[in-house]
């Protein structure tokens, strides 16, 4: 039987008299019972040394804000040689620059094009989603694609605008200035907004607060990006179908009513070139995911579209039939913005809730994508490392004329299979949008409307995964109407609701696993010594006389008085069965603590008030295998003097034999008593 003190010498005192004590009870059963082999192997229960509040406290810290010991690698290292690497912590560049060569630079090169070939594009249709002119998308590729390149230690994120980030703060923006009647607030909002989503994202890193983003859990982002997805495809429907009076709503209700009640606006020109490059462009997309080579061609067909269809407008002049036109984009690079942002009064507010909301969802697929393409590679990205770099960036770009940019998954997986090397791919994309911006922009004039939103509902499309959502639904139902949740708030309702909608249900999943942790009645596994769940293992037996309960989760203020009555009913169902079958009655409760890593006083009363309440039902409590941190609480909280020391044991599978021998010690003894009473 185990046995735990205070202190060396105390604890061997007590080992002494519990083990006097044992030998006693058993010598006084009968003699069967006192047989050597019957006798089990009793081990006591370790108590770790106790730890000073102080590193109490320090521990807590470091395996919550630095689980991953950032500091390891400069163990070892002194001087000039531990300074060049914290600089390179700090800019990862500086570790990989001295090491460049052209061999690097060519898989760089290509991957760099490519990805610009398809970004441009991309940049001139999401600027639109979010109320902007197509320029800033164009500004939003060259800025924080060379700030992160220098900061960032991701080698195959491509950052830049995104189709969900964009919709967001459209449509959020939208509830606090009118993109057309108030433009330059709504402009100026945009940049506060791309601020503060950037200070965000950088303090979240800088004080180690990644773990946050880890609350809106990974069912939740499939249901959001898909609603998400599908909302941006109808959004497109004005461009592809030629409207000129489209609803400012993104449900689904109040766009197909915009669409069906403005069927005299449709323009068939429109709808033929829109029609004809959207099955060109999922064509290629097809082509691509069919064969793994070939994904250049869906890379390359946004600019092609783009390019066909402005020369088949300038040639036929389209534009005089009804086909609307991106007409004129400023020339130039980023102009600055500094003074453009609001730093006092009720528009910073205005900024500040708009970009914490979209800086999370930016900074949440940015990091998601990051991690994917690591693990692809067999590299290792520091999250938190990577919000400061996604917000500095986003810093700097609301300082030149850009809004809320991050990792795009789509120019991300180009970037990859292109055979990108470093984030230098990340500079060539930004020179040849500078490029574009210094000389290409007048180009971009007879551009139709309707090819930008043929080029989005391409790109969107991926955001819709069904074989993810049907993993969902085949591995936790509940993590499906997390899911299902996310999808029809956005889908129904609007981006934000949705958004609120995945966020709520993700934080109730979470309270209802703490507060209703689960729990499992034991059986022994036949000719074993292991005990195992017996809904799991319905050859497990259980013992007579004795139930055997696993906690499986940490016990907290929240979910003490839960685990408390859920012991009793266990307690409770199974002397109903026995009293309906017969059989030994019910004497002890095993309850097996192993998985349990933590307690607080709130879970130290409730096995207290359990205590009490078994004591007078005349069954004993035994507690087995409490790891080190609980079984000092239960020490200090006065738990172990009131239940006695010798009932705690370091495993199951000694508390049963224990068990069994007192048991079968007070058999004997009545059967005695009773032979005594007919004499």
């Amino acid at each position: 039987m185990s046995h735990f003190t205070r202190s060396e010498s105390e604890r061997e005192r007590q080992a002494e008299g519990h083990s006097r004590r044992i030998h006693t009870d058993l010598e006084e059963g009968s003699q069967e019972a006192t047989k050597p082999e019957d006798r089990p192997l009793v081990h006591k229960v370790g108590i770790p040394p106790r730890a000073s509040l102080g590193n109490q406290i320090g521990d807590t810290i470091k395996e919550t804000f630095f689980p991953d010991d950032p500091l390891r690698q400069f163990k070892g290292h002194t001087g000039k040689r531990r300074w060049l690497m914290g600089l390179a912590y700090i800019f990862p560049i500086l570790d990989w620059l001295p090491k460049y060569n052209w061999k690097l630079f060519k898989g760089d090169l290509i991957a760099g094009l490519t990805i610009a070939s398809l970004a441009i594009p991309q940049d001139l249709g999401y600027a639109k989603l979010a109320n902007l002119d197509p320029i800033n998308g164009l500004y939003s590729s060259f800025v924080p694609p060379l700030a992160y390149s220098v900061l960032g230690s991701s080698r195959d994120i491509a950052i830049g605008p995104v189709a969900v980030v964009s919709i967001l703060i459209g449509q959020l923006l939208k509830s606090e200035a009118d993109p057309i009647l108030e433009k330059e607030l709504y402009y100026r909002l945009a940049l506060t907004a791309t601020f503060f989503a950037g200070v965000v994202q950088a303090g979240l890193g800088f004080f180690r607060l990644g773990f946050i983003i880890d609350f809106l859990s990974h069912a939740a982002i499939i249901g959001f990006m898909a609603g998400a997805a599908v909302t941006i495809a109808l959004q497109q429907l004005k461009g592809l179908l030629g409207i000129t009076h489209f609803t400012t709503n993104t449900d689904v209700v109040s766009v197909m009513r915009s669409v069906w009640t403005r069927t005299d606006e449709w323009n068939w020109q429109t709808i033929c070139i829109g029609l004809f490059f959207l099955l060109v462009l999922l064509t290629t997309k097809r082509i691509a995911k069919m064969k793994k080579k070939l994904f250049w061609i869906a890379a390359m067909a946004p600019l092609a579209s783009v390019i066909l269809s402005t020369l088949f407008v300038f040639v036929t002049r389209a534009d005089r039939h009804g086909v609307k036109i991106v007409r004129n984009i400023k020339q130039g690079i980023n102009p600055g913005s500094l003074h453009e942002i609001y730093w006092t009064g009720e528009n910073l507010s205005k900024g500040f809730k708009v970009g914490l909301v979209a800086g999370l969802v930016a900074l949440t697929e940015a990091v998601a994508i990051g991690r994917t393409f690591a693990s692809l590679k067999d590299y290792h990205i520091d999250g938190n490392k990577e919000m400061i770099a996604i917000g500095s960036m986003n810093i700097a770009g609301s300082f030149t004329s850009c809004y809320v940019a991050t990792g795009s998954f789509s120019r991300s997986a180009v970037n990859y299979q292109s055979g990108c090397k470093t984030a230098m791919a990340n500079i060539v994309m930004a020179i040849v949008v500078l490029f574009t911006l210094l000389f290409l922009t007048p180009l971009f004039h007879y551009t139709p409307n309707c090819i930008l939103s043929a080029i989005i509902i391409s790109a969107v499309v991926s955001l819709v995964d069904f074989d993810a959502a049907f993993l969902v639904w085949k591995t936790d139902k509940v993590d499906f109407l997390v899911l299902a949740g996310a999808f029809f708030g956005v889908f129904f309702v609007s981006v934000e609701i949705g958004l609120l909608v995945a966020v709520i249900i993700s934080f109730a999943k979470i309270l209802l696993h703490v507060t209703r942790p689960h729990t499992a009645v034991l059986g022994n596994i036949p000719s074993t010594s292991i005990y195992r769940n017996t809904l799991q293992y319905p050859n497990a037996t259980t013992e007579p006389g004795i139930l055997i309960v696993r906690i499986d989760a940490a016990i907290y203020f929240s979910n003490s008085n839960y685990i408390r009555e859920r012991i009793i009913r266990y307690v409770n169902e199974e002397e109903d069965n026995i009293k309906e079958k017969g059989g030994v009655p019910l004497q002890f409760i095993i309850i097996e603590m192993a998985p349990v890593m933590s307690i607080d006083t709130a879970g130290i009363h409730a096995f207290e008030e359990l205590y009490t309440a078994m004591k007078k039902r005349g069954i004993q409590i035994t507690i087995s295998n409490p790891v080190g941190g609980v079984i000092e609480k239960l020490e200090a909280g006065g738990f172990a003097d009131l239940l006695g020391h010798e009932w705690f044991f370091l495993s199951v599978g000694e508390g049963v034999s224990v068990c069994q021998i007192i048991m079968k010690r007070n058999q004997h003894a009545l059967e005695e008593e009773k032979g005594t009473e007919n004499v």
